[in-house]
């Protein structure tokens, strides 16, 4: 048994059971996994500036940057505060393209904060932890987690959370947006196909997250080694 199964139990409503950990092309995934991390981020002029960098990993890790190519333009020909503001209206403002995985399962509830509290304690059994204001379950820091620390670990966090990935990638498509592109490649690193609708993602795995509101302590997405925190 996993340790992410032994903290939250077998998958429930609107989360999947992970096959066993394998991946033919780890590399391409990795890189994948970090390019999004990066790219999901609050746009500022140094994501702008590693761009090109993003662009050449992707290419040597045999990634077609084609359905990226909307996303880099659109990060790198616009004015950076109307971009700036248009990722917060739609990441920060707007609940239909949350980043946090678990909100898709559990909404504002107090059975969220046990699922947040298994994303740290993966962290921490890897003696990372988040630091800074974003939670747990923020799909940059997961991503950034299987890319450069555990991908067998981060591999079940997406996994087990791959309806709310779908489900945020179909918003982004549906609406438009050009971010569409990423989610669909990080998709491209676990198995099986991805729905083409909302309503096969809800066949599937079915939730709709309940409305009561808690306080939820505040994590960044950045990985710290335990050691390098001041406070436990």
């Amino acid at each position: 048994m996993s340790l992410l199964e032994k903290l939250l139990g077998k998958p429930g409503k609107g989360t999947l059971a992970p096959e066993p950990y394998a991946d033919a092309r780890p590399g391409r995934s990795r890189v994948i996994r970090q390019a999004a991390a990066l790219l999901l981020e609050y746009p500022d002029e140094q994501l702008v500036e590693l761009i090109p960098g993003i662009r050449a990993a992707l290419a040597e890790a045999g990634v077609p940057a084609g359905e990226l190519e909307p996303l880099f333009d659109w990060l790198s020909s616009r004015p950076l505060p109307d971009v700036q503001a248009a990722y917060v209206q739609e990441f920060d403002l707007s609940r239909r393209h949350s980043l946090h995985l678990t909100y898709w399962t559990d909404g504002d509830t107090r059975r969220r904060g046990e699922a947040l509290a298994a994303f740290k304690e993966i962290y921490r059994s890897h003696a990372v932890l988040p630091e800074g204001t974003e939670l747990p379950d923020y799909l940059p820091l997961v991503l950034e987690f299987a890319a450069k620390v555990s991908p067998e670990d981060g591999y079940e966090l997406l996994q087990r959370y791959r309806p709310s990935v779908e489900l945020l990638r179909l918003a982004l498509r549906d609406d438009g947006l050009p971010y569409e592109g990423i989610l669909t490649l990080v998709c491209s690193t676990l198995p099986g196909v991805s729905p083409e609708t909302q309503a096969a993602v809800m066949r599937t795995a079915g939730y709709g997250p309940p409305t009561e509101t808690v306080g939820l302590e505040p994590y960044s997405s950045r990985l710290l080694p335990v050691s390098e925190r001041s406070h436990p």
